[in-house]
């Protein structure tokens, strides 16, 4: 597919529960999946676009639709414990203690790679990131195309990830050959993802699986948190540790501090940018929404409940940009659990711009 190429994107809405009367869709789309197309389908994550994970031809269109870097490594989904034998050369006990307690889920396990993985899928390294989704339509097209299909989010790189089927469409219709409607996505952030090929697990990108949820299951875990992001040598063990990541158009400021200060910080710097003709837009919590004085309030959620920050987290910064925001100003939290996985992902959107107050 050339640069001035568009093709018709079908768009499908199928029963979240998978339901039968939806067979020839998954039929289509698995169809697609063998035939080298692009299909865009649901998770519990995000909404993930799909290619044939062990055809180069296939994986190299998921480049091309997304502009992303072919240097930035794709995550494998599967729909059965017995896939992974054949991608892999080996499953560490503790890794396979990890399998039994949270697959299918949103926990990703990078392994050494088998001869079967084309360096294409794994952006040139010797190790590939397999998961197995919880999500119902995700589990049932795979098992329908009967290959692994090689899946990052389905949204422009570097762009705010898609929870929805809308989001796709806006990102990537004409590019991609199917589009699956199966819903939002329930967590709204990418899978935590855990190099396994060491003694200890270690965690490449945080998510809903936290590190203490991983420790009360095997132990010791490590984080990753020395990633260099500006060295051109770097090599990326995951997907999101290298490029620049959920960006909207707007610029991003994050305030950290205390909730008080943070709300003080924020009206002084909503007031300033609508003082000078600026667009801008705050995100709020449920704690904070009535005490700003200008700007366009968007709630992303409730600090007591973290999981519906992170579940609305790309949602809003979405909405920021269908509204034309220029100004973006953010409330943290604290990087803890749920909230080290969505300060992570703020951090990037907002190209580490953070006020401390």
């Amino acid at each position: 597919m050339n640069e001035m190429e568009t093709i018709q994107t079908i768009m499908k809405q199928v029963d979240a529960e998978v339901s039968e009367k939806d067979i020839d869709v998954y039929q289509e789309a698995a169809a697609i999946i063998r035939g080298g197309g692009l299909v865009a389908f649901p998770t519990e994550t995000v909404y993930g676009l799909g290619a044939n994970g062990l055809s180069e031809d296939s994986v190299r269109k998921i480049y091309e639709a997304k502009g992303r870097p072919s240097d930035n490594p794709l995550i494998l989904h599967i729909s059965a414990r017995a896939q992974l034998d054949k991608l892999v050369r080996e499953v560490p006990a503790y890794a396979q203690t990890l399998i039994d307690r949270f697959w299918p889920g949103p926990l990703t396990m990078v392994f050494l790679k088998s001869d079967l993985v084309p360096m294409q899928s794994t952006g040139g390294l010797d190790t590939v990131a397999v998961r197995m989704p919880k999500n119902k339509v995700a589990l049932r097209l795979i098992e329908e195309a009967g290959v692994p299909i090689a899946a990052p989010s389905a949204n422009v790189s570097g762009k705010p990830s898609p929870t929805r089927a809308s989001h796709v469409a806006f990102d990537l219709s004409g590019k991609i050959d199917m589009i699956i409607d199966g819903g939002h996505a329930e967590y709204g952030l990418e899978s935590t993802i855990v190099d396994v090929t060491g003694d200890v697990p270690c965690i490449l990108r945080p998510g809903s699986i936290t590190k203490k949820m991983i420790e009360d299951c095997v132990g010791t875990t490590q984080v990753d948190n020395a990633v260099p992001t500006d060295s051109a040598t770097f090599k990326p063990k995951a997907p999101g540790m290298k490029y620049t990541h959920y960006a909207p158009k707007a610029n991003v400021t994050i305030v950290r501090g205390s909730l008080d200060n943070m709300v003080a910080e924020i009206n002084r710097l909503a007031k300033d940018s609508v003082a000078n003709n600026i667009k801008t837009g705050i995100m709020a919590t449920e704690q904070t929404k009535n005490r700003y004085e200008c700007g366009m309030v968007l709630v992303v959620g409730d600090r007591e409940e973290e999981k519906t920050i992170a579940a609305n987290l790309f949602k809003m910064l979405r909405g920021f940009d269908h509204k034309e925001i220029e100004n973006v100003y953010v409330e943290a939290v604290e990087e803890n659990d749920v909230g080290l996985a969505i300060m992570n992902r703020l951090y990037k959107a907002a190209g580490y711009h953070i006020i401390d107050v």
